[in-house]
């Protein structure tokens, strides 16, 4: 019998309503305690997945009217009898409420608790749990419709299909091993070489595939770079629509890597605003422009903003060292301050750089000219695909770190194949393959790992 644990599910604080959560046997006797139907029918009376309307009472004292949604085992979000209270979104009201389910015999919920359960009870694999977590956190069409996917089994299909292939070979070669001395073959070793080609294509793609899902789930890292007064700071300000960045006059102001998401045209921007590089000998600006070096590694855009007062030359030798960083990265090329100088000024500028195959655009970070044209360059830029309901994209670090061990381990089933090592290590590289996928979905687990995972999850899921 597990225990009856309790939480509130909606954000903290105040709001118009607000739904605590119970789950375990007797979630639906307990409540009864403390509730009361104008009918007077107690809910054990009632029929699953029904919702009731009454008064929560602590003793005389009348707390709340409430709205009470029961749900029988196995027809619930965690597989147990669970009860969901949809009460006024007083905090006053929260708190006495969960007051007295505690005093009645609950105990407060651990993070990732309720979801825990589901998973334990079989209503899903862990992968499928984890993008729980994501669907909650998710901050953009694309990343909404990656989570979906994934919560509704397609990866974790997809993953079982190859370890089922798997397995079927393992067998037949374990069973060779009962007759080793008759030596006979039962697993058919072109159709071994073919399966192992087509399960590290497979995992190839997923493992692909992540680099584009953590673009969409953490944003795509777009680096804001420039020398000093370029108006750097100005641009992350108006992006982010909020003062994030110190604006001056006074160069160096910025000495280290400013970061905010923000979404645009339903892709998530993850913007880092860097310090301006120059040459200095101050130790702590040097450090802020050796951070920027980093971050332009890191990003796939990089906006690279010029300051359109500045004299060529002083740009030029800027341009010595931040070309070579630009390799395989989207760039696009920002002359800012364009109110500030005159159209034959723009003409010389926007011949620079001609070795760049970038995106370039004349604005005023200041004045907010052309800075929505900039908008829809940067989500041309990103050139998210769009993603269909049945897609499989890799988004999270875990699940990467599986498949690339479970890469590896197929590389070694085919090489084993090409020297033709003994069966048994045979057998066990297929089957390290194997429980590599299995981690992932949860077939392979400990309670340390799993713990781990729940515990990032808010309370009350």
């Amino acid at each position: 019998m597990s225990e009856i644990i309790c939480a509130i599910s909606t954000p903290p604080g105040m709001g118009a309503i607000a739904v605590i959560r119970l789950s375990g046997e007797g979630s639906i006797v307990l409540t009864d305690r403390v509730f009361t139907s104008p009918s007077g029918r107690n809910l054990t009376e009632a029929s699953a997945n029904t919702v009731h309307f009454g008064q929560i009472h602590a003793g005389e004292e009348l707390l709340d009217e409430v709205l009470v949604t029961i749900f029988h085992a196995p027809h619930s979000f965690t597989g147990e009898e669970s009860v969901e209270i949809s009460c006024h979104g007083s905090v006053y009201i929260q708190q006495r409420l969960m007051e007295l389910l505690l005093s009645e015999g609950a105990r407060l919920a651990q993070a990732g608790e309720f979801t825990r359960r589901a998973f334990r009870n079989g209503k899903f694999d862990l992968s499928q749990a984890e993008a729980v977590a994501d669907l909650i956190a998710s901050s953009s069409r694309a990343s909404h419709r990656v989570a979906m996917n994934q919560m509704r089994g397609g990866f974790a299909r997809k993953l079982a299909l190859l370890r089922d292939k798997l397995l079927q070979f393992v067998s037949l070669i374990e069973l060779e091993l009962d007759f080793s001395e008759e030596d006979v073959e039962f697993a058919n070793r072109e159709k071994l070489h073919e399966l192992t080609d087509e399960i590290e294509e497979e995992i190839q793609t997923l493992v692909d595939s992540f680099r584009l899902g953590n673009a969409i789930k953490s944003g795509i890292p777009v680096a804001i770079i420039g020398e000093t007064n370029a108006g750097k700071s100005t641009l992350l300000n108006l992006l982010l629509n909020e003062e994030k960045a110190i604006v001056s006059d006074i160069h160096g102001t910025t000495r280290d890597v400013i970061e905010d998401t923000v979404n645009m045209g339903g892709v998530t921007f993850r913007f880092i605003d860097t310090a301006g590089i120059r040459q200095t000998t101050d130790a702590i600006e040097t450090l802020g422009i050796e951070r920027t070096f980093r971050k332009i590694e890191q990003a796939a855009i990089v906006l690279w903003m010029i300051d359109m007062t500045t004299p060529h030359t002083q740009i030029e030798a800027l341009a010595a060292s931040i070309l070579p960083t630009l390799q395989d990265k989207q760039v696009i090329l920002l002359f800012n301050k364009v109110d500030l100088v005159s159209e034959d000024v723009r003409v010389d500028f926007d011949t620079l750089f001609p070795e760049l195959d970038s995106l370039r655009l004349f604005i005023s970070a200041k004045q907010r000219h052309h800075t929505n044209q900039l908008q829809e360059l940067l989500v041309e830029a990103a050139a998210i695909p769009s993603i269909g309901e049945g897609d499989v994209i890799v988004t999270n670090l875990r699940h990467y770190a599986s498949l690339n061990s479970a890469l590896e381990a197929i590389r070694r089933v085919k090489e084993g194949l090409e020297i033709g090592i003994t069966h048994d290590f045979l057998s066990q590289d297929i089957r390290e393959c194997m429980f590599y996928l299995g981690e992932i979905t949860g077939q392979i687990s400990t309670d340390e790992i799993l713990g781990n995972i729940f515990s990032k999850f808010c309370i009350g899921k």
